[in-house]
């Protein structure tokens, strides 16, 4: 088990079990496609999410949702995290303001976040946001679907995940709004697509 860091990566997740994961794309495919495709996506970010934690000291934690704390332990292992941990009840936005404040109560003072479901992610993209964060407060990811995939703070901020159309296209718009009411002007690294539908099945490589 890793120790707290200076930096953490947090990579949202959600148990890939039939029925627990990507209904939009279950109700295409199937639960059971569609849970193996979550499982594969989850492999990927974290065996992504390795290669840069290793050698720039950023601790690697796993915040898992849809599972017992013992099973999400092991997945966690398994996967390579630094650690796992409960995602914890509530709305997005909720879980993600508290693995935020979770970190900097560690410690953290550069805390980057991202969800599981990204196969054009690369070691390279990580290393742009924890670099924008030496010298930016905050930076965003855009997604192709008017959300983002990426968020990172220099300290949690409740005003930044409440109040958010979550799920809709409104969601970076909205977070940028907000963010501009609090002064902040976030780097903008470069538009990604995640995977939902059929049709983003064409991402995948």
């Amino acid at each position: 088990m890793g120790q707290p860091s200076g930096s953490q990566l947090i990579v949202m997740a959600r148990w890939p079990a039939p029925g627990r994961c990507k209904r939009r794309l279950a109700g295409s495919l199937g639960a059971a496609a569609a849970a193996r495709i979550q499982a594969r996506l989850t492999s990927h970010t974290l065996a992504v999410a390795r290669g840069l934690s290793s050698p720039q000291g950023v601790e690697l934690v796993l915040a898992v949702d849809g599972v017992a704390p013992r099973a999400a332990r092991r997945w966690g292992a398994t996967l390579g995290a630094d650690r796992c941990l409960l995602q914890g009840p509530g709305s997005l936005g909720l879980r993600m303001q508290r693995q935020f404040v979770r970190a900097a109560r560690e410690g953290a003072e550069r805390m980057v976040m991202i969800g599981s479901d990204l196969p054009q992610l690369e070691a390279s993209d990580l290393a742009a946001a924890f670099g924008a964060l030496n010298s930016r407060l905050a930076v965003l990811g855009p997604a192709r679907d008017g959300g983002y995939w990426l968020v990172g703070l220099r300290q949690p901020d409740p005003w930044l995940m409440g109040g958010i159309a979550w799920g809709t296209a409104l969601v970076l718009e909205q977070t940028l709004a907000a963010m501009a009411q609090r002064g902040l002007e976030p780097v903008m690294l470069s538009c990604r697509g995640d995977l939902d539908r059929v049709g983003d099945l064409r991402l995948w490589r």
